[in-house]
């Protein structure tokens, strides 16, 4: 696999996690069946893919930047789907991640 193939499924990981946090929360504690399996599918596709760039990526780098995809991806997620506050500090600290997922992809 390429390192290109690899950051691609390393980047759809971080998607599928944010998804996957969504999921927890509309799932309620695990308690409606529906959003709990779309949970648990979603937790093994970004499982799945994380671990294939794996095969290709330094794990350093691609633990650091999928965590961060998610973080980021998961906070604007919760301000557009549940009005969670957003307030400067909130942008500035969900700019420098974005600033380190960026680092890191450059190193």
């Amino acid at each position: 696999m390429s390192q290109s193939v690899a950051w691609l499924m390393l980047v759809i990981a971080g998607a599928l996690d944010v998804g996957w946090a969504i999921s927890m929360k509309y799932a309620e504690g695990y308690t409606r069946v529906g959003w709990s399996a779309v949970s648990f599918v979603l937790l093994v596709a970004f499982v799945f893919l994380l671990g294939r760039a794996l095969k290709v990526l330094e794990v350093g780098v691609a633990y650091s930047v999928w965590t961060g995809i998610g973080a980021a991806g998961t906070f604007a997620m919760g301000v557009v789907l549940f009005g969670e506050s957003l307030s400067a500090m909130k942008l500035a600290g969900i700019a420098l991640v974005l600033m380190g997922i960026g680092a890191l992809k450059l190193a």
